[in-house]
């Protein structure tokens, strides 16, 4: 069961990830229209952390399950 966590993770991490980096693109270049760089910059920092998350509660979910639902 690992193996498909790690499979499932290494899938929907990367796709929660662009969103998360199109969705906040978006917003912060309407509210810093001079200043791209600093919309990529936040939005590229926001996708990271979106990635972090969804590996760690896919793996989180997987190990609960795992190791506390009846077999």
């Amino acid at each position: 069961m690992n193996e498909l966590a790690i499979l499932l993770a290494l899938i929907f991490s990367p796709l929660a990830a662009l969103s998360a980096y199109l969705i906040t693109y978006t917003e912060y270049r309407r509210h810093f229209p001079d200043n791209l760089q600093k919309a990529r910059r936040l939005s590229l920092n926001f996708a990271i952390s979106t990635m972090v998350f969804f590996i760690i509660l896919i793996i989180l979910t997987f190990w609960v399950i795992d190791h506390f639902l009846p077999k």
